[in-house]
């Protein structure tokens, strides 16, 4: 077994000079903590028992949340090249403002503990930056933060968004940031993120590139298939449909579950939602209903408390080919989110039926 926790590690500024300090002091997080610190403790105490596993749950945004056992060994092997793909070397200072309770912070939790890292936690809030004086070489937000932390993101030298797709509009506000930023692609199975793309500066693209080790395959449908022997034993199949550009990079289309066949014609709700984007400012999402015409047509369900007409939405429209533009808007007062902030669409169309 590789070495679980490397001898530079600082929580909050305090180092520990050995695996049962650091595991008393988790242990006061548990006993005596807030909800964030609680998980933060019981992740630390797990990371360093006796099992060669830890378990995680998925985020439930497409089914119901699930536990899942990954090995200590391919964990340790994906903080591994996170760190070496961003050279994130010992002594770098990172913030942890995710949730524990999830694989992208207990990610953050292990990336550091076997780097050496100076890691500092906040609660995970819509802004975790705002409050906070110091600077940091590294940090892991979902986009709902980043859109809150615009005026704050210059506090960070690297930063990767997971968690959901990166709206287009946010991608624009952030060709403006110094912070050196990557949109990354991966799932719990996969042990947090196998590929990113660089979103801004001069190396910006839309094309996802694995990190070492990892290569892409597709199947018959056009869905992903991942190869990462150091993190799963088997081929991770999704049901994510790419554009292959080669074995070790693609470009995101959609998920085929979501896929509209619209008179004949296959429609991508991620792909009309990325044109609406700069121009819807509610949250929305594209999906569709049963038509006795087309087969299904597209539909767009809009977060307001206002009901609102597709004429509202003319200009946005005339972005989108004939078969994408929706044929008619459901206005929904709340959305149901999981605890990572995406929408649970399943069950927001349910509640409309």
């Amino acid at each position: 077994m590789k070495p679980l926790l490397h001898p530079n590690f600082k929580l909050n500024g305090e180092a520990f000079p050995s695996a049962e300090a650091l595991k008393e002091h988790a242990n006061h997080f548990v006993e005596k903590g807030n909800d964030d610190e609680t998980a933060i403790g019981k992740f630390i105490l797990e990371w360093l028992d006796d099992n060669d596993f830890i378990t995680v749950k998925t985020s439930g945004s497409t089914g119901i949340p699930k536990n899942i056992t990954l090995q200590k060994e391919h964990v340790f092997n994906s903080a591994e090249a996170t760190v070496n793909y961003f050279d994130l070397k010992e002594d770098t200072k990172a913030l942890l403002c995710l949730s524990s309770e999830y694989i992208a912070g207990k990610m953050m939790l292990v990336r550091a503990m076997t780097a050496g890292w100076d890691l500092h936690t906040v609660a995970p809030e819509k802004n975790p930056l705002e409050n906070i004086d110091g600077y940091f070489d590294f940090t892991a937000m979902v986009p709902y933060q980043v859109f809150h932390s615009l005026a704050d993101l210059y506090k960070v030298k690297k930063l990767i968004i997971g968690g959901g797709a990166v709206p287009w509009r946010l991608e624009e506000d952030l060709q403006k940031c110094e912070t050196h930023i990557f949109a990354t692609y991966g799932m719990t199975e996969t042990i947090s993120h196998i590929a990113v793309r660089p979103i801004n500066g001069k190396e910006k693209s839309a094309i996802f590139s694995a990190l070492p080790k990892v290569s892409f395959s597709q199947k018959e449908n056009g869905c992903l298939q991942i190869h990462a022997p150091e993190i799963s034993e088997e081929t991770v199949a999704t049901n994510d449909v790419v554009e292959l550009i080669s074995p070790t990079s693609f470009k995101f289309l959609g998920r085929i579950d979501n896929v509209i066949n619209t008179g004949g014609v296959k429609v991508h709700p991620e792909a009309v939602e990325e044109k609406l984007s700069s121009h819807i400012n509610l949250p929305f999402f594209i999906t569709s209903e049963k038509d006795g015409v087309l087969g299904e047509r597209v539909i767009l369900i809009i977060e307001s408390e206002k009901q609102l007409k597709l004429e509202d939405y003319t200009k946005a429209f005339e972005t989108l080919s004939a078969y994408e533009k929706p044929k008619k808007i459901y206005s929904v007062h709340h959305f149901i989110y999981t605890e990572t902030g995406k929408i649970k669409r399943a069950e927001v169309l349910k509640n409309l039926k």
